[in-house]
């Protein structure tokens, strides 16, 4: 009798379990979202759209990009953060999302605790650049000369608090300079006025800078990362001019809202690793001095919350206010 019974509820659990996997709906089971906080047009923006082109071939459902930029890329983020936790809405975003915080007395999410990390599916350096006409060609002669003028020279961003501006100010604080800062609406702008010679640096990424150095309208510096850009071989790193611990690398990566499935977290992780190496999205990527990374869960969990820290205390001691 025992066994009778016993034979009975596993065979009762067995069934339950096959009835539930078949219960689950299929993902993607409707196209997805994919938001970028940003205007169209920059890297971000690119990279989404040639990942989103893979991911709906890979996956047999289309893979949206969708722009809803403002706020330092907080409106398009909080919009996801309050999305269904069904893998159908995710975020490719930047360094700005873990800049926000330290930025915003308030966001209408928290960023770890909305948000599950994807993750991380490229990078690409940063890179200093001066007007031609400064008479200043090297970064030691850059600095020479910011040392003798104090906020004398100016540096254009893409706005008060972007990546570009806290990524100057971290140099400054650095190297011991003081220069002022000149505002625009998009890093894109900021390289065109330094290459019309009206601001005398800027820090881009290499992809968005790429164009004004081979057109010789700017000045290449530095290069943050470990290596000289293939790109551009002969432009130095930060590290090899004196500032090692000058970690600025743009991190482009994927985030889902809090509760997303396991299941699907993975199978996103493994089909965007899949994407950004397929020979489309690598001669991209290679245009734009970026790379293809995977920096999955607890890894970019970690690298979150290590830049949370970081990227505030630059905001509090360059007393960096928002917009």
């Amino acid at each position: 009798m025992k066994r009778s019974i016993l034979r009975g509820l596993t065979a009762l659990c067995l069934t339950t379990g096959v009835s539930a996997a078949l219960a689950q709906p299929a993902w993607p089971s409707m196209p997805v979202r994919i938001m970028v906080p940003f205007a169209p047009g920059a890297l971000t923006d690119l990279a989404a759209r040639n990942i989103a082109a893979e991911l709906s071939g890979q996956l047999g459902q289309q893979f949206v990009v969708e722009n809803k930029g403002g706020a330092a890329g907080t409106i398009g983020t909080a919009e996801v953060a309050k999305s269904r936790p069904d893998g159908h809405t995710l975020v490719f975003t930047d360094s700005s999302l873990t800049i926000s915080p330290g930025l915003y007395k308030s966001l209408p999410y928290d960023v770890l605790k909305d948000l599950v990390p994807v993750t991380l599916a490229l990078e690409a350096p940063a890179i200093m650049v001066a007007r031609t006409e400064l008479p200043a060609k090297t970064l030691a002669q850059v600095i020479a000369l910011a040392k003798s003028k104090p906020k004398a020279l100016t540096f254009g961003s893409g706005g008060q608090g972007s990546s570009a501006h806290l990524a100057m100010e971290l140099f400054l604080s650095q190297a011991g300079i003081e220069m002022t800062h000149v505002p625009f609406r998009g890093v894109a702008a900021a390289l065109t006025d330094t290459a019309g010679n009206q601001i005398d640096v800027t820090i881009s990424s290499l992809g968005g800078a790429s164009g004004h150095i081979r057109g010789n309208r700017v000045v290449p510096l530095a290069v943050s990362g470990d290596k000289r850009s293939a790109i551009f071989p002969n432009v130095p790193t930060f590290a090899e001019l004196g500032f090692p611990a000058y970690d600025v690398v743009y991190r482009f990566g994927f985030l889902a809202p809090a509760g997303t499935p396991a299941a699907i977290i993975s199978r996103l992780q493994d089909e965007i690793a899949r994407a950004v190496r397929q020979p489309k999205v690598v001669a991209f990527l290679d245009s734009q001095g970026a790379v293809p990374i995977r920096v999955d869960g607890t890894a970019f969990d970690s690298l979150i919350r290590r830049e949370l820290v970081m990227w505030k205390q630059v905001i509090d001691r360059a007393g960096v206010k928002a917009e």
